[in-house]
């Protein structure tokens, strides 16, 4: 498991980056078409899949519909600053021995609630993937409110290959 919480409070450090970056004002502009959604709400929605797994650990059953949906951490880049440290902290306690064991996970796939069982690893994999996702899209709406990113694998999964023009700055 060290590996899987490794990489994924890496992934979430990149989340510390871009609030450190941000007001709170663009922390909450919403005037990005098609979906006017806001950076803020991307970041509480990962938190969210988080908090849901730890909740739920204790029961062996992750429930990923019942999400808090703090607006503070969708408008305040201080309190988005401090849930990430408490994922984060949350993450490192967990205990290598448990990523083998099975746990359920009920979610909504579209056609109402399902139970899936999943290792605890898989679902730490899965949530690491779903932040990549996330990220794509608050990269994009970086971009618009005219924010650039230096680091130009932000949003991409590490399986995705890079477009040929994008300049990574590596040389073979």
């Amino acid at each position: 498991m060290n590996s899987i919480v490794s990489a994924t409070v890496s992934t979430l450090k990149e989340s510390k980056n871009i609030l450190n970056r941000l007001t709170n004002e663009q922390l909450t502009n919403s005037n990005i078409p098609p979906y006017h959604s806001c950076i803020g709400s991307h970041i509480r929605h990962i938190l969210d899949f988080y908090n849901c797994i730890f909740r739920g650990l204790d029961q062996n059953l992750v429930d990923l519909t019942k999400r808090d949906r703090s607006s503070l951490i969708e408008e305040q880049c201080a309190l988005a600053l401090e849930e990430v440290d408490s994922v984060i902290e949350q993450l490192k306690k967990l205990n290598h021995e448990d990523s083998h064991g099975m746990i359920s996970v009920r979610d909504d796939l579209g056609q109402g609630l399902i139970e899936i069982k999943y290792t605890l690893g898989a679902l730490l994999a899965q949530a690491n993937s779903h932040t990549i996702h996330h990220y794509a899209i608050i990269n994009y709406m970086l971009d618009r409110i005219g924010i650039s990113l230096t680091d130009k694998t932000f949003g991409y999964n590490p399986s995705t290959p890079f477009p040929a023009k994008i300049d990574l700055g590596t040389s073979d």
